[in-house]
């Protein structure tokens, strides 16, 4: 099979033996997979060892094989690949043995991938093969930051930061669907329009005095995923004793904090991660009863993988990359 790899330190397509199903498990013919700042950073984190590794945490396809054991799927189900592996419930951290799909074990681009069958969903039925390849690390991500961490009720005003990312698409939809008002930045003209068009309420220049902007207004929950670039323009904005859930930071890790203005304003402030089985379960059956629709900003095919790599490095998508693997 045909799969695009990390070998030696570099990245390029190579043909790999086919898995095997064995007990307990499942192998998923892939359809389309999607990409996550994760795959971006993965080159750096894993270095030059020799052994292949097969990128990608994100997939959908259809089952090809099916292994002793398995009772729930069957050959020719449309699935979802989970990329979460380990943790079943929900719990206020992952539990130890917690990782996620694609490095260490081999990922979703390539043309087939065996899992156990615990690791796949049946695919939502209303979307395409893109949008069910891009769902389930950004979905994910963003609901378990919404609504497990972030509590969100509503009624509530909720302030994202970047507008462009897969996981702000979704965030944007999810809270509207709860009754809730949204407010985003982008210092992009063309992704503020879309935010929107998506159903945000009003979109900010990312450049804009926030706080004149925000006059007036009240600010429940942030969801940060910026880093130090908008970590305490967010905390400014933010009403005393808000909610704040951070859980990314595409640039610098390291933010200044000052305690004291923390502390008197009595803040709350959350970690996140993806999210377990449970909540994967339950942003499914959010995604089915509100026909969430995945915003693909552009699909590739997988013998143009290095350049959705390249595309989404260059941070200029609305929405989420897709990587085709068979039609």
């Amino acid at each position: 099979m045909k799969a695009f790899v990390l070998e030696n330190g570099e990245l390029h397509l190579k043909n790999m033996d086919d898995p095997f199903a064995d007990h307990g498990q499942v192998r998923v013919a892939i359809r389309s997979a999607g990409l996550n700042r994760r795959d971006l950073s993965i080159p750096k984190r894993r270095g030059a060892e020799k052994d292949a590794l097969i990128l990608g945490s994100d997939g959908a396809g259809v089952i090809d094989s099916v292994g002793e054991g398995v009772s729930d799927f069957s050959v020719g189900d449309e699935v979802i690949i989970n990329p979460a592996l380990h943790w079943y419930d929900n719990s206020d951290a992952p539990p130890e043995g917690f990782d996620i799909l694609g490095m260490p074990d081999h990922g979703t681009f390539a043309e087939k991938i065996v899992l156990t069958a615990e690791q796949v969903e049946k695919k939502p039925k209303h979307l395409n093969w893109d949008e069910a390849g891009v769902l389930s690390l950004s979905a994910l991500t963003g609901f378990r930051a919404l609504f497990t961490k972030g509590n969100v009720k509503e009624g509530d005003t909720v302030f994202i930061p970047g507008a462009g990312s897969g996981v702000a698409t979704y965030l944007i939809q999810f809270a509207k669907n709860a009754g809730a008002n949204v407010i985003v930045t982008s210092r992009s003209p063309k992704k503020r329009e879309q935010a929107l068009e998506l159903g945000a309420n009003s979109a900010l220049d990312t450049n804009s005095d926030w706080q004149n902007e925000l006059k007036g207004k009240t600010v429940d929950l942030v969801i940060e995923s910026v880093g130090r670039a908008t970590f305490n323009r967010s905390l400014d904005v933010l009403k005393k004793g808000g909610r704040m859930v951070v859980f990314g930071a595409t640039t610098e890790d390291h933010v200044d904090l000052n305690l004291r203005e923390f502390f008197y304003g009595q803040y709350q402030l959350f970690g996140s991660t993806m999210g377990s089985r449970q909540e994967l379960r339950a942003m499914l059956d959010h995604v089915n009863k509100h026909n969430v629709q995945p915003v693909v900003d552009r699909a590739f095919t997988l013998d143009q993988a290095q350049q959705a790599m390249d595309h989404l490095a260059e941070g200029s998508q609305f929405g989420n990359v897709a990587l085709r693997i068979s039609e």
